[in-house]
């Protein structure tokens, strides 16, 4: 799994072992970015069930401006925390640890 496109292009990311997340496929995700490659940079990007991150991280790859990152498993959640440090967007992003969506 990795960051396909923008500023952390072919940066690996790691993902939670097991089959409590299952990662977005990269023609998955350049289809999903092709439909809003107009409307992510300088975006504010909303990642719910973020497994990895890997989505919330494409995003600010490629130049929204801030993404949050929703998840309800603690280890999803390190995982995601370690992928941001790993592509250095430290200073973009929030994580919600949440077991009920209540958020919307």
């Amino acid at each position: 799994m990795r960051i396909i496109a923008g500023t952390a292009r072919s940066l690996p990311l790691k993902t939670i072992e097991g089959k409590d997340t299952r990662p977005t496929t990269d023609k998955t995700k350049e289809t999903l970015f092709n439909v809003m490659q107009f409307d992510v940079p300088g975006a504010y990007f909303l990642d719910l069930f973020a497994g990895s991150g890997q989505i919330g991280l494409e995003a600010l790859s490629r130049g929204a401006a801030y993404a949050v990152f929703v998840e309800n498993s603690r280890k999803a959640a390190s995982c995601i925390e370690d992928n941001i440090h790993f592509t250095k967007f430290d200073k973009w992003f929030e994580i919600k640890l949440w077991k009920k969506l209540i958020i919307l």
